[in-house]
């Protein structure tokens, strides 16, 4: 009933325009009900959903009470963010301009001077610039490495970080008390605020603060070939500005350095998909090229692929190339008398056990998160503001988002290719391919393999599926699987683990989370994604050799599949 109501409010609403109009009278059942079964969500990660006419739907109407929204919980949280304002940036995709415009229009109709850059940015030097201009928020307008048809809208504090669930609780609850979409009013005010456009200064400044973080940029670097792709996205013109800076021989895959909002030179702008390397790695082959370095759309994403020991090209997944960085980075640190003996490293609780075991080797201690790195950055910030305690050496999340240096206070996809392209020519020039230096990680610490595989649900229907999965595992979490049981849950929603029969809390925030231990030192994580209709299932082991490790992750999920009976 729901789905009908909502469909004629936005069919018979004169705000609506024809051509929505028009697409809404073509919409199938199927493609109705999604249109309308709710209102896209304003949660922990903002929003993100598919572009078109619809209550779930980015569009001009969400968009606008979302900042309708967001003007509100400012002047409500900041005193001063009139004159400090608000920066907003965008990335490639359709309407992100749009949106970008419309956002600086409202917030400067109610007295917030709005900062937008001239053209799309990357969303790591949003985070800096809103700490550069000393601004009281940010939006970026991105929906990072999902498919073209969807488009986002993510909020920042004044630290440079997303909103954490205390901060943004507040948001959403002045969101939810608007009215609906289409009825979203307000009065401006008699003197609108000013929208500035930025200058180059801020680019600058990020670029050089960027090529700070370098350690070893005396490594003779002739004859070391370098493919990237930015992916249609945000991160060109700055990440070949700095490759140039800093003397590398780089060829960008020409087709896919457009910022195009249909992404019509790859299959995929997703690091996590096989499919955004099968350009790169072409252009490698021509080349005989040593590495592959790639940004998502929006640029806070790396991936990365390289020339191995057999003369293949191979890739690397997030967790492994980021315990492969912090070991380089934390070796040259320690070697330089770099490396703080009060260090800490940030990951989250679906990242690899390998981070950690790779940062305790070298007297770095772990904390870790719920996904999100604005846990990480809110981390750093809190440190700050206290004045002493652990310091910040290296953050990552398992889907390619790692922060060297905090002066951006969100994963920074420029600061990683710098460094992945230092780290690898750093073991060139030793001889090693990349795929020698994972086995000698193996070596040291067990052959971990992480591997992330997702289930989609769609529709009213779907949502309901997710959520009776999520209830039966909660229900029944001590599971056995072939020559394996679990030993030990934590459950991230009721923020307890419950091992050997005893409880003990878990001190995060709520989240839809279970983790299962197993007595093979095999881990599962489930979880409902933030941004896309999908459970993701987070295996995690540890091998006696590559061989058992790379095999045995489809294998578990294979038999955790007909377990959970999906």
């Amino acid at each position: 009933m729901r789905v009908e109501n909502e469909y004629l409010r936005w069919l018979n609403s004169p705000k609506v325009s024809e051509a929505d109009k028009k697409i809404l009278k073509a919409m199938s059942d199927k493609e109705k009900d999604d249109a309308f079964f709710k209102d896209v969500e304003f949660g922990t990660a903002g929003m993100r959903g598919i572009l078109g006419p619809g209550t779930n739907r980015l569009n001009e109407f969400t968009v606008k009470k979302a900042t309708v929204g967001f003007a509100k919980y400012l002047l409500e949280k900041y005193p001063n963010v009139s004159t400090n304002g608000v920066v907003i940036s965008h990335d490639n995709r359709h309407m992100s301009r749009e949106f970008t415009l419309l956002t600086a229009k409202v917030l400067s109709e109610f007295g917030i001077k709005a900062y937008i850059f001239d053209s799309l940015r990357p969303t790591p030097e949003l985070s800096f610039a809103v700490r550069y201009v000393h601004a009281d928020g940010g939006v970026m307008i991105t929906a990072s490495h999902n498919p073209k048809e969807h488009n986002g809208y993510k909020v920042y504090d004044e630290t440079g970080c997303q909103l954490v669930p205390d901060k943004i609780s507040r948001l959403v609850e002045i969101i939810g008390e608007l009215p609906n979409e289409l009825e979203v009013e307000y009065k401006p005010v008699k003197s609108p605020a000013e929208i500035v456009t930025l200058d180059k200064k801020v680019d600058d400044e990020y670029v050089k603060l960027v090529e700070g973080i370098v350690l070893n940029n005396d490594l003779p670097k002739k004859g070391f070939k370098i493919v990237f792709t930015p992916n249609h996205g945000t991160s060109y013109v700055n990440a070949m500005r700095v490759y140039k800076d800093l003397g590398y021989e780089v060829y960008p895959v020409l087709s896919q350095c457009d910022p195009d909002p249909d992404f019509s030179g790859t299959l995929s702008p997703n690091p996590e998909d096989q499919r955004s390397y099968i350009e790169p790695i072409k252009l490698a082959k021509e080349l005989h090229a040593h590495l592959v370095v790639m940004t998502d759309p929006d640029g806070d994403r790396c991936g990365l692929g390289y020339l191995a020991k057999d003369g293949t090209y191979k890739t690397l997944t997030g967790n492994q190339s980021a315990a492969m960085l912090m070991d380089y980075i934390f070796k040259v640190r320690k070697e330089k008398g770099l490396l703080s003996s009060n260090g800490v490293m940030y990951n989250t609780i679906v990242t690899s056990s390998l981070g950690e075991e790779v940062a305790s080797s070298y007297g770095v201690k772990t904390e870790q998160f719920l996904t999100g790195f604005k846990f990480i950055g809110n981390r750093i910030d809190y440190y700050e503001k206290l004045g002493h305690g652990p310091k910040f050496e290296f953050g990552y999340e398992e889907s390619y988002g790692c922060l060297i240096a905090p002066f951006a206070r969100d994963k920074d996809g420029i600061q990683a290719i710098v460094m992945y392209s230092e780290m690898a020519l750093y073991y060139h020039l030793q001889g090693k391919t990349l795929d020698e230096v994972w086995e000698d990680l193996g070596k040291r610490f067990g052959y971990h393999e992480d591997i992330c595989y997702s289930i989609y649900f769609e529709g009213s229907e779907g949502q309901s599926k997710m959520n009776s999965l999520m209830n039966s595992l909660r229900e029944n979490p001590f599971i056995s699987l072939p020559n394996r049981k679990v030993i030990k849950v934590s459950d991230y929603q009721l923020q307890k683990t419950v091992e050997n029969g005893k409880e003990s809390k878990i001190d995060l925030p709520k989240s839809n989370v279970i983790k299962l231990y197993f007595d093979d030192k095999t881990t599962i994580a489930v979880r409902p994604s933030g941004t896309e209709a999908k459970v993701k299932f987070y295996v995690g082991v540890i091998a006696n050799s590559l061989k058992e490790a790379s095999e045995k992750p489809s294998r578990i999920y294979e038999e955790l599949k007909k377990v959970l009976r999906i």
